[in-house]
């Protein structure tokens, strides 16, 4: 009897251990799981164009452009163009033409749906407003709003907009011409394109303020330096700029 006892503790004590190394014991069991933290993607800040004004070429999965001004070469290797209001500088009709790839996508305030469905353009055409998110495969991008409190040249209800596009995994504010509102500042983004020449938009203290509440990764003064604002409104707006946020210029004709 005691030899099959000690026999019978033995298979136990076998089987104990058999079950617990199945369990999870190694790193190669069946049972074992590797948790792995998502990496957040690098900020390619070199794929970032900006001739004038706020006329923004984002290079990536997709080639995306924002309210495409003075632009002369024939390019057409747009996929996405977003058009932010009306106003010549920003809704510039040749400068859409040059760009506009062969399957291009423009999206643009549901306001402006009609003009821009008078021009003819062979591309597909999509209006957002306020909070509805567009998606298609590479990209994503929500309208924000876009006015002036206290001047009479971008009014609420035209209903214009600012973006915040998703792309590879980084986000972009472009602001669009706008005050510094308080519905802003709760935005979170990766990188911001923010107009800083004032008269028309928000001041670069303005716009300052604006940024160091939505606390980028990158800050990207526009809308300064020829139609209107100085070219020194960049060094103004980056010198009160908090410390973490990086400001980059790239409006090229400012520099």
């Amino acid at each position: 009897m005691k030899t099959m006892r000690n026999t019978l503790s033995l298979l136990l004590v076998i089987a104990l251990v058999f079950a617990l190394t199945e369990c999870g014991g190694g790193g190669d069991a069946k049972g074992s799981v590797t948790s792995v933290a998502e990496e957040k993607p690098e900020v390619n800040m070199d794929n970032i164009t900006i001739n004038t004004q706020s006329s923004i070429r984002i290079d990536g999965s997709l080639t995306v452009y924002i309210d495409p001004y003075n632009r002369s070469e024939k390019t057409a290797d747009a996929d996405v163009v977003l058009i932010t209001h009306s106003h010549y500088d920003h809704y510039d009709v040749e400068s859409i033409k040059n760009v506009l790839g062969p399957d291009a996508l423009i999206i643009c305030p549901e306001s402006m749906l009609d003009d821009v469905l008078s021009l003819g353009l062979k591309a597909d055409v999509t209006t957002l407003t306020v909070g509805p998110v567009f998606r298609k495969e590479g990209i994503s991008v929500e309208g924000v709003p876009a006015y002036n409190v206290k001047k009479k040249f971008h009014p609420k209800k035209k209903g214009w907009l600012g973006y915040i596009i998703t792309m590879d995994g980084v986000r972009y504010y472009a602001a669009g011409d706008t005050d510094a509102l308080d519905e802003l500042k709760d935005i979170r983004c990766d990188v911001a394109f923010v107009p800083v020449g004032g008269k028309y938009t928000m001041t670069a203290e303005e716009a300052a303020d604006l940024v160091n509440s939505i606390a980028p990764e990158y800050a990207v003064p526009i809308h300064y330096g020829s139609i209107v604002g100085k070219k020194t409104d960049a060094d103004t707006f980056a010198e009160a700029v908090n410390e973490g946020i990086t400001v980059v210029k790239k409006v090229e004709d400012a520099m």
